[in-house]
């Protein structure tokens, strides 16, 4: 036999996440943009975390989508199509009835 001891506890939790650019609503479905710079580079030690919503998030990867276009623009090696999932790991794939 074994004896359980309950009380009843307030948790702080959180409700929502503001889009750091736009401080609308993610309704806590965001994208997070994140860097920690090393030892040797210029922004040694710094780190960096933007919470964002899915508007601003995909505003941010199309500039940098761009921004790669523009850098292999006259690389004759560069494929265009390469950057359809540009920034992408995976894709999940959920039943739908």
């Amino acid at each position: 036999m074994h004896m359980e001891i309950k009380e009843l506890k307030q948790v702080e939790v959180i409700t929502d996440v503001l889009c750091d650019v736009c401080n609308q609503s993610t309704k806590l479905e965001f994208g997070t943009l994140s860097a920690h710079w090393g030892y040797g580079s210029k922004h040694d030690e710094e780190r960096y975390e933007l919470q964002l919503c899915e508007k601003c998030f995909f505003y941010a990867l199309a500039t940098l989508r761009k921004e790669r276009a523009d850098e292999f623009m006259f690389d004759e090696n560069f494929d265009p199509s390469t950057l359809d999932g540009f920034g992408l790991k995976c894709t999940y794939h959920r039943d739908r009835f």
